[in-house]
């Protein structure tokens, strides 16, 4: 460590940000590299962004149709005073009582929302760091069942200090978190003297694209009210679900017959993934403890929703006809997306995992590896990257413990950017005739299990655009890449 560098916080000159993954080095190699169907039809094509673009026309029509709702328009402009002196931490009323009706209309209705635990954050990312800082103190843990998203390392780690436990699942039954799984690293987690204070779950999943069932979520629930821990669901992906069966809410579960301690149970909700609005940094906490949402509203402080986008989302969700046809059509699209996608990957014999959610698919190309080691899936993410030209995400980045899944992002496309991919994959692997022996596949040596056991990186130029970098932030060229005739 430098002279310099002792002048600055621990934290300032630490890796715990998290970003040390091939997760975000395959972005930087799009960053160095990005596809353009003219300019630059031979770069890297990027896949590796949750992004849901398919409906912005349905959006932008409502903007022309709805002028008055931008005060920055001159339909709007009378309110321009009043909107853009509000700083009240609660938020705009309206806006509260927006968010809280169409969290419910995504659930089909089956649950209402108290537009009074609404709470405001910058995104989903400040939203998780602020449920961990009013659940946990440093050192303490979250179990979290893996695969699962790359930036929860940061998100919930970096400044709160915590830890993450993986609960551990395997493809052999889809990835699906068992209590006996819940129950092991729990008992982990009290041999190595760790106090766990939570469950976090990701529903739908990301990288899985799956959904948990009414079963595995009352499970779930016992279990935490077992142990007396908390349980945060994040359920940023919730409108995304294009067919059956239907999403259920961890709010449907303890509105049941259940036992439950409502003051153990908390949503993580935003509008970058259902909505497609990342840059709007919309995030929600939706705690049914008033101790929570009493202290969540007073750190919102440090990552407020700005009035204008207040005011501006207040009007777009409070239209039912809208949300209703906006809902309908992102469905319609991403079902279409999903099943396009995965009919092409499997003309050249790549299967993925069975989902009906997410913005991205499970992809299994297990096969393609020499030896199932998390070694050789980073080679084959290098010659991905490299002589493919895609970025898509190897799985030892979510922490999976099978070496050969990776997360391929479908939605942030147009269909001609898409059957392009489609056309490198199949000239690539098109003729790949190797393939592991079948009791070899799930062969995993126990001292690999993500990516920080190997020192395999791709290499880039330093730039400081990268340490700035949030993975939730679109980098400098969209990710959304029109092909042009």
């Amino acid at each position: 460590m430098s002279i310099k560098q002792h002048l600055l916080s621990k934290i300032a000159t630490g890796d715990g940000h998290g970003e040390n993954s091939p997760y975000f080095d395959g972005w930087k190699a799009y960053d160095s590299n990005p596809f353009h169907p003219i300019s630059n039809s031979e770069g890297v094509i990027q896949m590796g962004l949750a992004e849901n673009q398919l409906c912005f026309d349905v959006v932008q029509q409502w903007l022309l149709d709805n002028p008055q709702a931008s005060i920055c328009t001159a339909e709007g402009a009378d309110e321009f005073r009043d909107i853009a002196i509000f700083q009240d931490y609660h938020g705009l009323p309206e806006f509260r009582n927006a968010v809280s009706n169409f969290m419910a209309k995504v659930r089909g209705d089956r649950v209402a929302f108290d537009p009074d635990r609404i709470v405001m954050s910058g995104g989903a990312t400040g939203a998780h760091e602020t449920i961990a800082f009013c659940l946990a103190d440093p050192d303490e843990a979250f179990l979290v069942p893996v695969p699962y998203y790359a930036g929860f390392d940061r998100d919930l780690r970096w400044r709160t200090g915590i830890k993450l436990i993986p609960v551990e699942c395997e493809s052999s039954n889809d990835f699906k978190v068992t209590r006996e799984a819940l129950e092991a690293a729990y008992e982990k987690a009290q041999e190595d003297n760790i106090r766990v204070k939570g469950l976090l779950i990701t529903n739908p999943s990301n990288p899985l694209g799956t959904i948990l069932d009414r079963e595995t979520l009352t499970s779930l629930v016992s279990f935490i009210n077992e142990k007396n821990i908390h349980l945060v669901c994040d359920e940023i992906y919730s409108a995304t679900v294009f067919s059956q069966p239907d999403f259920v809410s961890i709010a449907e579960i303890i509105e049941g017959e259940i036992e439950c301690d409502r003051d153990l149970i908390h949503i993580v909700y935003s509008l970058s993934k259902d909505m497609g609005f990342p840059g709007f940094r919309v995030g929600i906490v939706y705690s049914y403890n008033d101790q929570v949402v009493s202290c969540a509203r007073k750190m919102s402080s440090f990552g407020l929703v700005s009035s204008q986008t207040q005011h501006l989302i207040a009007s777009m969700l409070s239209d039912d006809a809208f949300v209703k046809k906006f809902l309908e059509e992102s469905a319609k699209r991403l079902a279409k997306r999903h099943r396009s996608f995965t009919w092409g990957l499997s003309q050249v014999g790549i299967s993925c995992l069975k989902s009906n959610a997410g913005l991205f698919l499970w992809m299994d190309l297990r096969r393609l590896l020499e030896e199932a080691t998390f070694d050789e899936e980073i080679r084959l993410w290098r010659v991905i990257i490299n002589d493919v030209k895609l970025n898509v995400s190897p799985g030892s980045s979510f922490h999976c413990p099978e070496p050969g899944w990776f997360r391929v992002c479908i939605a942030n496309m147009d269909d001609k950017t898409m059957d392009i991919a489609l056309t490198r994959i199949r000239e690539k692997f098109g003729k790949e005739e190797r393939v592991l022996p079948k009791k070899e596949l799930l062969v995993v040596p126990k001292k690999k299990k993500c990516w920080q056991d190997h020192n395999l990186r791709l290499s880039f130029s330093p730039r400081s655009l990268y340490e700035d970098m949030s993975p939730h932030s679109p980098m400098p060229h969209s990710p959304l890449v029109p092909a042009r005739t």
